[in-house]
């Protein structure tokens, strides 16, 4: 399967990245084809400029050539692995704008055709959507909260892609009073989960 990874952890020595490392590791013994982005280790702006703004709907061109690789891998990509930690109830800011840069009108969607349509999906070659994430919050906080960031993965961005799409969800909660235990426990249920994947 060929398998988009995005990371997105400004820490090269967190457990986000050693997950991310887990992640890679996992599919590469399940034979996956991988592509890798890593947002903060390749610098990417997650800044629109106003430039970009103006032109989003009536020249998504210019925006698209200012990210072509990113396009290309989106477009390549059969499996979306995201692997990033949940701060304030979601993604963290640079992963947020790398989604308004880079999953553009006529890249991932068509927009609506009239008032009080939705716009139209252009991911259906995604099968399959992976999620790994952590948070300090317990799972309890994030459901009275409406898990916004589990949201914004399992409904927006995978209405987009194929019918039938596939979701895999692991989050560490509370990681400010996890043991190095339950650290050890989640890198293997990554592991164990993700050699699974076909």
């Amino acid at each position: 399967m060929r398998t988009l990874v995005v990371h997105c952890h400004p820490n090269p020595e967190s457990f986000n990245t050693a997950l991310y490392r887990t992640a890679v590791q996992a599919l590469q013994r399940a034979h996956h084809e991988l592509r890798l982005l890593d947002l903060y280790a390749e610098g990417f702006d997650p800044v629109m400029t106003r430039e970009e703004r103006v032109a989003y709907l009536s020249n998504p061109g210019l925006l698209e050539a200012r990210v072509q690789p990113h396009v290309d891998a989106l477009r390549w990509a059969e499996h979306m692995v995201f692997v990033y930690p949940t701060w304030w109830y979601g993604p963290p800011a640079v992963l947020k704008g790398w989604f308004e840069r880079v999953w553009l009108p006529g890249v991932t969607f068509r927009p609506a055709l009239a008032k009080g349509q939705r716009a139209i999906p252009a991911m259906q070659h995604v099968r399959r959507l992976t999620v790994v994430t952590t948070s300090g919050s317990p799972w309890w906080w994030l459901r009275v909260m409406g898990d916004p960031g589990r949201r914004l993965f399992t409904r927006g961005l995978r209405s987009l892609f194929a019918a039938r799409c596939k979701t895999t969800w692991l989050q560490l909660h509370d990681m400010n009073n996890v043991t190095e235990r339950d650290c050890e426990r989640f890198l293997a249920k990554v592991a164990r989960t993700l050699e699974k994947l076909k």
